[in-house]
């Protein structure tokens, strides 16, 4: 239970902080780039901040319990 709590308090650790740097980037978007030769897109790399947070939010949703319900019939 100890384990699951710390996992579930690290992803939630996560979530807060990459949402926190979305809404920074959003605030004060900044313009794409080259650095040494490669290009660096800012847009790429919000879409994988979201994908982040989805992710996030999935596996915080995978330790919340659940219940299954289920039918029986007799014939």
């Amino acid at each position: 239970m100890a384990d699951e709590t710390t996992t579930q308090e690290q992803l939630a650790t996560i979530r807060t902080q990459t949402l926190a740097q979305l809404i920074e980037l959003r605030a004060n978007p900044k313009p794409t780039y080259w650095l040494d030769g490669q290009r660096v897109l800012w847009s790429e790399y919000i879409e994988t901040l979201e994908r982040t947070v989805d992710w996030c939010d999935r596996k915080l949703v995978e330790c919340q319990p659940f219940e299954i319900r289920t039918e029986g019939t007799t014939g």
